[in-house]
Order: C-alpha cells, then sequence, then structure tokens
C-alpha cells in the first residue's frame, strides 16, 4: 500500500510527522508531495520531499493525508495538488486531514454535504463551502479529519480502523 501526504513550508510538524511514521509502523510506503525540494515546518523541523505534485500519479496512491499548519494555504494554491485531492474523493480513497488542511478540501470542491473536524479559525470557511462542523474527530465515508495536534492518536486510530474496514490493511 502507498500513501502520499501533501504539503508545503509551515507545515504543523507533528500533523505530519505522527501520521508518516504511525503509517509506515503498518506497513504503508509514505512519500511526500511539494512543490519544494526541501520543507521546513513551524517548528523548525525539515524534511526532503520525495516527490513533486507534477510527478504524482494518483492512481499509484491508496491513501491522502493533509496535515494543517500553514501549508494548506500553499498547497492549495498548487493546481496540480488539487486535481490529485479530487482524484481522491472521485474514486473514494482514504483521506485523512487534519487543522486547516480542510482548506485544500474546500479548494478542491469537495467538503459540500460532509461532516468534518478542522481548526477553528476555518470552520467558517468549511461551513460556507456547505460542510458541517464537527467538535472532535470525525469519520465521514472516506474521510477521517481532526482538529488540531490534541487529536493526533485518535486521529490515526480511527483513520487505520478505516483503513482495516475497507480491507486496505
Amino acid at each position: 500500500m502507498k500513501g502520499l501526504i501533501l504539503a508545503e513550508n509551515d507545515f504543523e510538524d507533528l500533523e505530519l510527522f505522527y501520521p508518516y511514521h504511525r503509517l509506515r509502523e503498518e506497513g504503508i510506503e509514505m512519500l511526500v508531495a511539494s512543490s519544494q525540494k526541501e520543507l521546513k515546518g513551524k517548528r523548525g523541523y525539515s524534511l526532503k520531499a520525495d516527490i513533486d505534485y507534477d510527478e504524482v500519479n494518483p492512481d499509484d496512491f491508496d491513501i491522502l493525508v493533509i496535515p494543517g499548519g500553514k501549508s494548506p494555504e500553499r498547497v492549495r494554491l498548487q493546481k496540480k495538488a488539487v486535481d490529485i485531492v479530487k482524484h481522491f474523493f472521485n474514486e473514494n480513497k482514504p483521506v485523512a486531514i487534519i487543522c486547516h488542511g480542510v482548506q485544500v478540501l474546500i479548494s478542491a470542491g469537495v467538503v459540500k454535504g460532509r461532516k468534518m473536524a478542522c481548526w477553528y479559525g476555518v470552520k467558517d470557511d468549511l461551513i460556507v463551502a456547505g460542510g458541517e462542523f464537527v467538535d472532535g474527530v470525525s469519520v465521514d465515508g472516506n474521510i477521517v479529519s481532526a482538529r488540531h495536534p490534541g487529536d493526533l492518536a485518535e486521529w490515526m486510530k480511527k483513520f487505520i480502523e478505516l483503513l482495516r474496514n475497507r480491507k486496505l490493511l
């Protein structure tokens, strides 16, 4: 199984590294896609992107993770990244978002009628786009969403449960 993380600079460090390593523990090959070759998180941690958005064939990936921080504001400006998100929703593939990650989904036009958690500061954006804000970890079809780093353990637990229920693990 292969997973993809979409990220740009100023990602929330824990929201990228926690799912990256937790999903690798489950045997999932995780790649980070970005428009940058090297990324730096809000808290100063850095990593090298594995692949550019233009090189991503979304058919090659089974799951998608979008961490928060300021990264989603930059990810949503990349047309190819938004197209990747649309593909995951069109194919009903599992998606995990946290914090500001919902901004990318809003730009992809995939939140209408969906129940999702997100950072409180962008919940109005979610609501205006036709989504329903959930104040806690939420599972709605193919998406597992969370509000902030305090939700990390429950977020990944529910995402892994979704993968097991779909017989992907």
